[in-house]
């Protein structure tokens, strides 16, 4: 694993697959940080299946990804809605439940639940904020959520790819994920 292999567009297809948990943090180590303003943008995502008990939830939920408009605007959770990817408050998302028991939000009946409410959870207002942060010793564009105990930090592994670590305070371990930017 060098970092060059991170300048490809190869790495990402293979994280898309699952990898351990410790090589996706030697990968998330090994590649560049991201400047605030190279995050601008609306980015599809998806999930890097790493042994987390987070492990594919937000695409069964109908995650789509994320848009941030300046630093002060970002949209943390976009889902899939016919009219297109609309942002949805996340202020709601029952933390705790993720914590303790992220098995529960993996049931269907919660999924049914979300997406019964999610009509009501859309919204135009921003969530979050982009900053520059330190993580693991360097410094690098992050996502920084207005109402929860939640930063995403990103870091280049592709032209078009970020990978984001979501940092979720009494999570032991971090949950991955893939952003890439849109066309």
């Amino acid at each position: 694993m060098t970092r060059e292999s991170l300048g490809t567009d190869q790495w990402p297809v293979r994280a898309a697959r699952g990898i351990p948990r410790d090589e996706a943090l030697a990968m998330f180590d090994l590649a560049q940080p991201v400047a605030v303003e190279e995050m601008f943008g609306r980015w599809r995502g998806s999930g890097v299946p790493t042994g987390s008990p987070l492990d594919g939830l937000l695409e069964r939920y109908g995650w789509w990804g994320k848009e941030f408009r300046d630093a002060e605007t970002a949209h943390p959770l976009l889902f899939a809605t016919r009219s297109g990817p609309r942002p949805v408050n996340p202020a709601p998302v029952p933390v705790g439940v993720l914590r303790r028991l992220p098995a529960l939000a993996h049931r269907t009946p919660a999924r049914l639940a979300f997406t019964a409410v999610r009509p009501l959870l859309t919204t135009r207002r921003p969530k979050a904020r982009l900053r520059a942060v330190e993580h693991r010793g360097v410094v690098t564009a992050a996502m920084v959520y207005d109402r929860l105990p939640i930063v995403d930090v990103f870091k280049r592994v592709g032209s078009r790819t970020v990978l984001g670590l979501m940092d979720l305070r009494g999570l032991p371990d971090p949950f991955f994920f893939l952003l890439r930017r849109e066309s």
